[in-house]
């Protein structure tokens, strides 16, 4: 079954009048359970998930902490994570090794265990370049590149991506020789997929945490390549 798309959650104003002439009370202390620095909510859905937010709570199904704590932990997914993993990859050729091998166990080496789900890591090469789609929803690698981006999720990019790789790529500006074999990869509910970029020519030398800063979100993807240290893209070989 297919990962459903999720709506951003919004944690966090007590709100007693939802703009629809009605208001709401309980007896429990909404002080614990908002954020003050959150945006006023303005769609439906937001108003529902509050609502059923406070009943969790009030009906002890969840606590205000444990709510706070997961935002926290969602928070602190970003493509940074999924840098890390491939400058390590770029460095360490052992690493690089086990990453292809088993990724679940090698990203879990660097602290960003990947549960419940098959990691497959892939590599990009001037033979044969890769890049990741989910053509019935918006499964994405979370733990490591954050909430995918809205054209990740469009039925265009979805539909197009299938059909004429090749044409996609080049509008997010990645051309590629005609000899390089473009892969399109479908992610699935039990499956997720990790790009791992060429490195970047003359980065031989570059510190773990330097490599860092080259490999973007897109990269990850597939839709890019890795930034060269003057910020430009790498350019494949013809």
């Amino acid at each position: 079954m297919k990962e459903t798309p999720k709506s951003p959650a919004v944690f966090g104003e007590d709100h007693h009048d939802h703009h629809h002439g009605h208001s709401h009370h309980h007896d429990h202390d909404h002080a614990k359970t908002f954020q003050p620095d959150l945006p006023e909510p303005s769609e439906e859905w937001e108003f529902l998930e509050i609502a059923l937010r406070e009943l969790l709570i009030e009906k002890g199904v969840l606590s205000a902490r444990e709510i706070e704590d997961k935002i926290e932990e969602w928070d602190g997914r970003t493509p940074r994570n999924g840098a890390e993993v491939i400058a390590r990859a770029w460095v360490d050729p052992d690493f690089r090794v086990r990453l292809l091998a088993d990724a679940n166990a090698a990203v879990a080496e660097l602290g960003y265990p990947f549960h419940g789900l098959k990691l497959v890591a892939v590599e990009n090469t001037p033979e044969r370049h890769h890049t990741v789609v989910c053509t019935l929803c918006s499964c994405y690698p979370r733990q490591l590149l954050g909430i995918p981006p809205l054209w990740y999720k469009s039925r265009d990019y979805r539909a197009r991506t299938v059909r004429e790789p090749r044409a996609v790529l080049a509008e997010f500006g990645t051309v590629l020789p005609e000899e390089t074999e473009v892969r399109v990869l479908d992610s699935t509910a039990d499956c997720r997929y990790l790009v791992i970029p060429m490195q970047p020519p003359g980065t031989e030398d570059m510190t773990e945490v330097e490599l860092t800063r080259l490999v973007t979100r897109d990269s990850m993807i597939g839709t890019a390549q890795a930034l060269t240290p003057d910020g430009d893209r790498v350019v494949p070989e013809s």
